[in-house]
């Protein structure tokens, strides 16, 4: 039986992430990025904006808490054991188009939380509410799309941002230290169960402290095993991108891969890892303090760029680079043996790092999935959801590995649908905002 539920999930996630989709959510990337003239070129100003700790209009948090919370959510397991997998099933290849997923994901991520702020609505007491659920419903008057993108990321939370998190740690502290799962997911379970019934204000000020040590000792660690081989750096990167296009023939173990498993390991993985087209972190970036919607979009789309562009590249960097993806491992196995390099201190320096992420991870998606559950039943079913979230941080602790996997990545797919709709259908209303606040010059000034 269990094994029949294993085939069915990876069938169903095989055919969500065929073609049509890759076609869909690329679409979406470059046609906004063209639509809103590279809006890439921004990124530095975004990152500048970042920084800034001012209260900023309405809202419950910093632009710099909502930034935190959202990177929270996507620094996670697809940033270490989700680049890994893309290489052991893409080759190496798959780090390109990971990579270009980010780049062009920027516009991606940018329209979304734009249109989240503009129709994010404010609640007594001084809460707000958006996300694309609010989209759907107050611009594109599509309240059953609202629903629909509601039910799945409530569903999604479970996989992309609780399972597959609470699972990569606990099987990489078995190999690493033989501590059993059951003793990992009960110590998660009571962290994550102590932070989250604070709510968003507590989640804000958690994923502030934790996100720039989790992301910077990471990145150092990645510097340190690049450095260590940098003579070969050089070669690696000309293997991932010439592969990208061309395949990758069979090398030791590695089975070999073609030109569209590259494609299709380096996108979904790296929409797994950065949520550009989801519609996730929009949810997060709606409760921002900010003068207008053009303003917190542009902090929103740096996450993107420090998850993926950034995070991921270096990570499929060292993957590669370390040659251990031509054994054909898994990609838990094979992250384990790249960063065995470094002894010792090389896999402690990955465990710290991927609970940091973990735990992280499960701190960003619980609201996400909590205000998708409020939107739909309203308020007095938070609590009970939050319960729930804890205790699916335990089963995932103990659960088969790709079953995982494969429901996180179908997830994934029905969710990006219904938010992709809203970006192409209201992209004249996200051209006229980025018209009014950017390119106008008029960023200081007030009004959503």
């Amino acid at each position: 039986m269990l094994e029949q539920a294993a085939h069915i999930l990876s069938e169903t996630s095989r055919v969500l992430w065929g073609v049509p989709l890759l076609v869909i959510l690329g679409a979406a990337h470059v046609f906004l990025t063209f639509r809103l003239r590279f809006i890439q070129r921004h990124i530095g100003t975004a990152i500048k904006l970042s920084f800034l700790r001012a209260r900023e209009g309405a809202g419950e948090i910093s632009h710099f808490g909502a930034l935190s919370v959202a990177l929270a959510a996507t620094i996670g397991t697809g940033n270490i054991v989700g680049v890994a997998t893309a290489v052991a099933l893409g080759g190496p290849g798959a780090v390109l188009w990971m990579w270009l997923t980010g780049v062009f994901g920027i516009a991606t991520k940018y329209s979304e939380a734009l249109l989240s702020i503009k129709y994010r609505v404010a609640e007594t007491g001084g809460a707000v509410c958006g996300g694309p659920m609010y989209v759907l419903e107050r611009g594109m008057n599509c309240r059953w799309l609202g629903i629909v993108f509601a039910v799945l990321t409530a569903l999604a939370a479970f996989g992309i941002g609780n399972t597959v998190q609470a699972n990569a740690i606990s099987r990489l502290l078995l190999q690493t230290t033989g501590v059993s799962p059951w003793v990992t997911g009960a110590v998660l379970t009571a962290m994550t169960g102590v932070v989250i019934l604070g709510g968003i204000r507590s989640l804000a000020r958690a994923c502030a402290l934790l996100v720039p040590f989790m992301a910077l000792f990471y990145m150092f660690a990645c510097m340190v095993l690049l450095a260590m081989h940098i003579e070969t750096v050089p070669q690696t990167i000309y293997l991932i991108v010439t592969s990208a296009f061309t395949g990758q023939a069979a090398v030791g173990g590695f089975a070999g891969a073609g030109m569209m498993q590259a494609l299709r390991w380096g996108m979904a993985r790296g929409l797994f890892s950065n949520e550009s087209g989801l519609g996730s972190a929009p949810i997060v970036a709606a409760a921002a303090q900010t003068k207008n919607p053009v303003r917190q979009a542009l902090i929103s789309a740096t996450g993107t760029f420090w998850d993926t562009v950034v995070v991921c590249a270096l990570t499929g960097l060292v993957i590669v680079n370390s040659g251990a993806w031509t054994a054909g491992q898994g990609g838990d196995l094979l992250t384990k043996q790249a960063f065995g390099a470094i002894p010792v201190l090389g896999p402690f320096g990955l465990t710290i790092a991927l609970f940091t992420f973990v735990f992280s991870t499960l701190l960003g998606w619980s609201y996400y999935g909590e205000k998708s559950i409020e939107y739909l039943l309203g308020s007095r079913a938070v609590k009970p959801y939050r319960w729930l979230w804890v205790g699916a941080v335990f089963a995932g602790s103990v659960s088969q590995m790709q079953m995982v996997w494969d429901f996180a990545d179908i997830a994934n797919a029905l969710m990006a649908v219904p938010n992709i709709i809203s970006l192409f259908v209201l992209s004249p209303v996200i051209v006229a905002e980025t018209r009014k606040y950017l390119w106008e010059g008029r960023l200081e000034e007030s009004g959503e």
